[in-house]
């Protein structure tokens, strides 16, 4: 009996042992698992950057139902941008808003006051070469709906900006703020290290996040501190943009590009007066261009687009021979040649220039860290596709994060952020080649490559189906 009795006393403290072993585990991971530090605050997703992609992602992340209840964040080093009424005059900054990025905003509760602001649809683009007669024309027929929209950046940040208005309880808001430092947990946590990223504001407040989303730009402040390699290069171009008044009223629903030897210009509508210039070429004649009074701008403008000068006839005669063979084979195919609207004017003080360049993260993710828009990738703008690859980058990272937190998992985690990197590159990657290609092969005015692209152009012009993959996988 005593030896039973001694038994039941060892039993008894080895369990007391195990409960008070248990509590302290249970005690260990919720210090570990809530709070660094008195003085931090810790968020599920902190998102650094407040532009156009960072507050859509903000927004999205808002709306997602399986994040309902987590702590979101957006930084902001700027001003609140609240626009009460829409500005007398047209931003020079506009993005072309695919359907697939409309469709986005829409989810988010964005693109009805985007419209009701001021947004151009327009269901025709127009491209040509300067060196050969050889075109290509992307309409409604071939998409049956809007192309694409011409919308102002400032539109854009200003109606998600009061999207966010309208979500104070579930994502916060901090403008004026900036980061002056990140400090980043290892992958596999040690005793008495940080186990979440942690952000410090120039005001000296610190907090705390699962992730960290960097949507800070092609400088990405977030992408330099987390060590991710980038692969990227100079164009070395300059893109001039100004707000261009047509000598008349047109329909104005057509977006023009021509690629002239030293870059491609592209005339955006704005209203059924006025367009959007977007000059890509050198940065000398980009300076002289500037410099110009706003009588020669003019007439540098139309004669980019109407001037004959870089054509040559022996790439005239070998053009229409290869089109006229096309017109045999599918008279019915192609698409009728279009004129510009000229120019008559520019907006006052309307006329600027910023350097072009491409840019590549490696990765997208790192431990509780992801890059979205320019902060990933940056692309010439002669496709129009910057915003549309960041608008990409959100709604695919949203659906992800969303998963996630349905099914318990820890947001920051490197296992579902990898599923997020593999789709967008997929597409990104190919997009940003393309682009990439298309602006080298116009970059000459030698016979050989003239010829190569006005075969191609011809060609592509007379196939529907053609034109509308390429359309179809911009538009995404």
């Amino acid at each position: 009996m005593h030896s039973l009795a001694k038994a039941a006393l060892v039993r008894n403290k080895f369990i007391q042992l195990q409960q008070l072993s248990s509590v302290s585990r249970i005690l260990g991971r919720r210090a570990v698992g809530t709070d660094t530090g008195d003085k931090d605050e810790v968020y599920d997703v902190v998102i650094s950057g407040g532009g156009m992609v960072g507050s859509a992602m903000a927004c999205s992340l808002g709306m997602q139902p399986n994040l309902e209840g987590r702590k979101i964040l957006l930084l902001e080093a700027g001003n609140k941008k609240v626009m009460d009424r829409v500005p007398d005059t047209y931003s020079t900054r506009v993005s072309s808003i695919s359907p697939g990025s409309a469709t986005l905003l829409n989810s988010i509760g964005a693109w009805d006051h985007i419209m009701k602001m001021r947004c151009k649809p327009y269901q025709k683009m127009q491209v040509w070469d300067a060196c050969s007669d050889a075109l290509i024309t992307f309409d409604k027929d071939d998409l049956q709906d809007e192309m694409a929209y011409i919308v102002e950046n400032d539109v854009v940040v200003a109606a998600l900006t009061r999207q966010l208005d309208s979500l104070p309880d579930i994502v916060k808001v901090k403008y004026r703020s900036r980061v002056v430092q990140y400090t980043w947990p290892t992958p596999y946590q040690s005793d008495g290290g940080v186990p979440w990223v942690q952000v410090t504001l120039a005001s000296g407040e610190t907090l705390s996040t699962r992730l960290l989303i960097g949507a800070d730009g092609p400088n990405s402040m977030v992408r330099r501190d987390s060590g991710i390699p980038t692969v990227r290069w100079n164009y070395d171009q300059s893109a001039v943009v100004a707000v261009l008044h047509l000598s008349e009223p047109t329909e104005n629903n057509v977006a023009w590009q021509r690629f002239l030897p030293t870059g491609p210009i592209a005339m955006l509508p704005l209203s059924d007066t006025q367009s959007s210039l977007v000059w890509s070429t050198s940065h000398r004649q980009a300076e002289d261009l500037l410099a110009l009074d706003d009588e020669s701008f003019v007439d540098a403008v139309n004669s980019a687009f109407w001037s004959n000068e870089n054509q040559s006839e022996l790439v005239e005669t070998a053009g229409s021979l290869f089109r006229n063979a096309l017109s045999a084979l599918m008279p019915s195919a192609g698409s009728p040649r279009q004129l510009p609207p000229s120019v008559a004017g520019i907006g006052p003080k309307s006329r600027l220039s910023f350097p072009l360049g491409v840019g590549h993260a490696a990765e997208y993710i790192r431990h509780r860290v992801a890059l979205i828009g320019d902060a990933a990738h940056r692309v010439h703008p002669l496709a129009g596709q910057g915003a549309n690859l960041g608008f990409g980058d959100v709604a695919l990272l949203s659906q992800v994060l969303g998963s996630a937190a349905f099914d318990g998992k820890d947001l920051g985690a490197m296992q579902h952020l990898l599923e997020y990197e593999t789709e967008r590159q997929r597409h990104n990657l190919p997009m940003m080649a393309a682009i990439d290609l298309m602006k080298r092969l116009y970059s000459t005015n030698a016979a050989p490559a003239v010829l190569l692209r006005t075969f191609g152009l011809q060609a592509t012009n007379m196939l529907p189906p053609l034109k509308e993959q390429i359309i179809s996988f911009a538009s995404k």
